[in-house]
């Protein structure tokens, strides 16, 4: 459970750090919550890993809900359009990694001896 709240952090500090770049344009201030959020959301990353997370399926769910997550704030914030083509693409993105989370939690093969 806390490699999945970890992931979740880490998460929410990435889309944190990518808005905020939006916002940087405009306000340089912005700047320090970029560095400070994507600083913490690779430290929030390395941890779900040492806790033995696949990277396969950390990386997946962080890049999938992070670009999910990002386009949706960035219309709500910035007002950013999301078309048809765009909500399907998020669609793709998120059940592609569905599919790479059922495929990583078969038990592994072992390997023969040589």
């Amino acid at each position: 459970m806390t490699r999945w709240l970890l992931l979740a952090a880490a998460v929410v500090t990435e889309v944190a750090a990518s808005l905020s770049l939006k916002a940087a344009l405009r306000d340089p201030a912005w700047y320090a919550l970029v560095v400070t959020g994507y600083a913490a959301a690779f430290w929030l990353l390395a941890a779900v890993l040492r806790r033995g997370t696949p990277v396969g399926v950390a990386y997946g769910v962080w890049a999938a809900l992070g670009v999910t997550l990002t386009a949706l704030g960035a219309a709500v914030a910035f007002g950013e359009h999301l078309g048809p083509a765009a909500l399907a693409g998020i669609v793709l993105v998120v059940a592609g990694v569905l599919c790479v989370e059922i495929g990583s939690s078969r038990p592994a093969r072992p390997r023969e001896a040589p």
